[in-house]
């Protein structure tokens, strides 16, 4: 029952937050919620619940890596969500382009949808069977659409649209290719039966699928969730939504739901994989992991928004988990470390720059001056967000990289490893432009540090998910390691 409770219990908070009234009972829901859902979720951890409704839905090494992730950002999120909505409903924090009315209900589809997500999030880290997981994705789409709305601007109307439009898209492209792949299953059983798009029927029946259709399906799948994934050049609806959405909602788009697609992409390759396709779809991650890199260093150099600027990051970021796994080997062990370090720094940098957002009322990158000086907690966050994010050493996604690079050179592709090096070489200029330039010299007349109230809301979410990326870098848990050991064996590599 551990399996539905964690799908349930969100499911429940969501609906009751649109029927109670009071704000703060609300906010006490969406807090307690996200609390039960990570402790159910460390329980997860002490004994791996047992599948239910046949199989459906089961707990494998990816999935619980993945949930864990989400839930431990949602559950910081929620509590960074307390401070930012008191101030929405005081009208402090008002829209940097026009005035905006806050009112009750909003807030109410506002917390009863970010639960909803949660619970379509979680569905996705559970589902075995492949077409349960691809309307779970859809789910999470249908779910979030609200959060990057709520401002009711023209801007973030469009970028409601365009997420809505271009992810639908992909959703049907992976459609499709489950379509595909359940014409490649179709006499792959005993007595030429066919094979259901059950993940562990697939892998046992995968030396028997059709070849062509295999290929095309992954290529679908790969298109189609790697749109969502952020992958370029699918990645067009991202720096809008990104940008538009509540930055407690960027840090879940980025954070959590990139993750989602990324386990449809995940399941699809060890499909592949056990079918003996490994290399013609490890070849795919590799080309778009680094085409996905190198658009992001493109507009990552001529950058002026800063939120649209973490945007760019996420999808250089999704390329190199793509990189890792397309590689192989070690890659794939750094790869999910990666997704694990690259998670909670995306949403330390995306609630810190909400912060900056309250202070400054701005997101130009030319406008914001004196970060350390205006609001000294939230500065000495954003440069540690800027040193996580690059890979400083020591923090966890140094190593993570580190990981990845010695893949391609283990394996002689000197040729990737090089492109790797140097994209990460022009990134890291982008970034330390913009990072530098908003940390440093004096804040203009118009930074209101007064405006940032409930300070220990703003700061203890993110300064937590620094500190266990900082944490990472300098010990890998047995237990953490271990998973990811297991993750990386379902893909094939490993230490």
């Amino acid at each position: 029952m551990m399996l539905l409770a964690l799908v349930l219990i969100p499911t429940a908070g969501g609906a009751a937050a649109f029927a109670v009234r009071p704000a703060a009972w609300r906010r006490g829901l969406l807090v307690g919620t996200a609390l039960m859902h990570a402790l159910v979720t460390a329980l997860a951890w002490a004994q791996r619940p047992a599948p239910v409704f046949g199989g459906w839905l089961a707990l494998d090494a990816p999935g619980l890596l993945f949930l864990s992730i989400t839930s431990a950002l949602f559950l910081g999120a929620a509590i960074y969500a307390v401070g930012y909505l008191r101030r929405e409903s005081h009208g402090a924090q008002q829209d940097f382009e026009e005035g905006l009315i806050f009112r009750n209900e909003p807030e109410a589809v506002f917390i009863g949808c970010l639960l909803l997500f949660l619970a379509t999030m979680t569905l996705v880290m559970v589902s075995q069977h492949l077409g349960v997981l691809w309307i779970a994705v859809e789910a999470t789409t249908l779910a979030s659409a609200p959060l990057i709305y709520f401002h009711r601007h023209h801007q973030s109307l469009e970028a409601t649209w365009k997420y809505l439009l271009v992810c639908s898209v992909g959703i049907a492209l992976a459609l499709l290719g489950n379509f595909f792949l359940g014409v490649a299953a179709a006499g792959a059983g005993a007595d030429g039966a066919p094979v259901p798009l059950m993940l562990a029927d697939l892998l046992r029946g995968a030396p028997a699928l059709h070849t062509p259709w295999l290929k095309a399906a992954f290529i679908l799948l790969l298109v189609g969730y790697g749109t969502k994934m952020g992958l370029a050049p699918m990645h067009t609806w991202l720096p809008d939504a990104h940008s538009e959405s509540p930055s407690v909602v960027s840090a879940l788009l980025s954070g959590a739901v990139l993750n989602c697609a990324f386990v449809g992409i995940l399941r699809a390759f060890q499909v592949c994989h056990a079918a003996g396709q490994a290399a013609f779809a490890a070849d795919l991650l590799v080309t778009l992991g680094l085409f996905s890199m190198g658009i992001a260093a493109v507009f990552i150099v001529s950058q002026t928004d800063y939120k649209r600027l973490l945007a760019y990051s996420s999808v250089e970021h999704m390329g190199i988990l793509a990189l890792g796994v397309g590689i192989g080997g070690a890659g794939a062990f750094g790869s999910a470390w990666h997704a694990v370090n690259h998670s909670l720094t995306k949403a330390m940098l995306f609630l810190v720059a909400g912060n900056i957002l309250t202070v400054y009322r701005t997101k130009s990158i030319l406008a914001v001056r004196g970060v350390l000086r205006a609001v000294p907690a939230t500065g000495l966050l954003w440069l540690a967000g800027f040193l996580a994010i690059t890979g400083t050493p020591p923090f966890g996604l140094f190593f993570s990289k580190l990981s990845i690079l010695k893949a391609a050179l283990d394996q002689q592709r000197t040729g990737i490893a090089a492109l790797y090096l140097g994209l990460l070489a022009v990134i890291y200029i982008g970034l330390a432009t913009a990072f530098l330039r908003a940390a440093q010299g004096e804040p203009p007349a118009e930074a209101a540090p007064e405006r940032l109230e409930h300070r220990w809301l703003a700061h203890a979410p993110p300064a937590v998910f620094g500190l266990i990326v900082l944490c990472l870098g300098l010990h890998l848990p047995g237990g953490l390691r271990r998973l990811l050991e297991e993750t990386a064996a379902l893909l094939g590599g490993g230490l």
